[in-house]
């Protein structure tokens, strides 16, 4: 397929116009947000939730568990678990600034899609693929993605036509080389919908002291096989994800609920606050303390 026009020039044009200030912006479009970086970024640590995400100019580096995951302009990145990461903008400039996009993934438009159309099963070797991959957008998810952000000059149409865009787009990426991914978390006999599951009930319960044991039996898999599985999807092991969630939660208490690093680690699970601050230290580089008030100066920097 031809298009008749540059796709990354007018994308480009476009979110410019609607993201003035850095960062992540809402749009009319309830599922789409817009992303702009004037500069390289600081590693930044939180959660991927299900997502088609593509890079329409500069470039990112993820990185998730033991994986570090690059991609740049013309690449849709695809989540399909909530994943805890790291990510970083690594190719921007005043001049050429980073622009991103993402759509939020719903089960239910996704299962709306599957009905209607005939998509075969995929193999087995795909379904234990990463839940975050990255593939190159065809030309057929440009022109959806193109005409779903012309949108945003007619905002009278997308009431009508957002949802009939945001469907061919799921279309596009079920029929592309990551829909076997979201196809298995949809089956619920599949290894994928459990290890969904298993990661629903740790982020609700990551407070707690957890056993694989009883994880895995309620998910239905063994434990051999829910280890297996769940780090084939996630890079990293049950108690690894575990951690990075109560790291992760215990960053944001003390950031913006202004919690001390005792009261945080004793909020998120741990027992012992010298554990707290060696693990804390080795995800963000510095000891809580440090970290907090590096973050801050930073915030505090960007603000001016």
């Amino acid at each position: 397929m031809t298009l008749p026009f540059s796709p990354y020039q007018e994308i480009v044009s476009i979110v410019a116009r609607y993201s003035k200030a850095e960062g992540e912006v809402t749009t009319d479009i309830d599922a789409l947000r817009l992303s702009k970086r004037s500069s390289p970024s600081a590693p930044c640590h939180g959660s991927y939730h299900p997502c088609f995400a593509m890079v329409i100019q500069g470039a990112k580096s993820l990185q998730l568990g033991t994986d570090t995951i690059n991609y740049g302009a013309g690449d849709y990145l695809l989540t399909s678990f909530d994943l805890p990461v790291a990510w970083r903008v690594v190719e921007a400039s005043h001049e050429v600034p980073h622009f991103c996009i993402s759509i939020a993934i719903n089960s239910e438009k996704l299962l709306d899609v599957m009905s209607r159309a005939q998509i075969a099963r995929p193999p087995t070797a795909v379904l234990r693929q990463r839940g975050i991959v990255v593939n190159a957008a065809t030309p057929e998810l440009l022109d959806a993605t193109t005409r779903l952000l012309r949108l945003l000059d007619r905002p009278a149409d997308i009431p009508a036509m957002a949802p009939l865009i945001e469907q061919e787009i799921l279309y596009r990426i079920l029929t592309g080389p990551a829909g076997g991914q979201l196809m298995s978390i949809l089956a619920a006999d599949s290894h994928g919908n459990r290890i969904a599951r298993a990661i629903a009930w740790l982020r609700e319960n990551y407070a707690r002291p957890i056993r694989i044991e009883d994880v895995a039996e309620r998910v239905g898999m063994s434990v051999s096989s829910f280890h297996q599985h769940f780090k084939a999807v996630t890079a990293m092991t049950p108690v690894q994800y575990q951690k990075q969630l109560r790291l992760h939660e215990a960053r944001r208490l003390m950031l913006l609920e202004r919690l001390d690093a005792g009261t945080a680690s004793h909020r998120v699970g741990y027992q012992s606050p010298s554990q707290f601050s060696r693990e804390y230290a080795r995800v963000y580089g510095l000891s809580p303390a440090r970290d907090v008030e590096a973050s801050r100066e930073s915030m505090s920097t960007a603000a001016e």
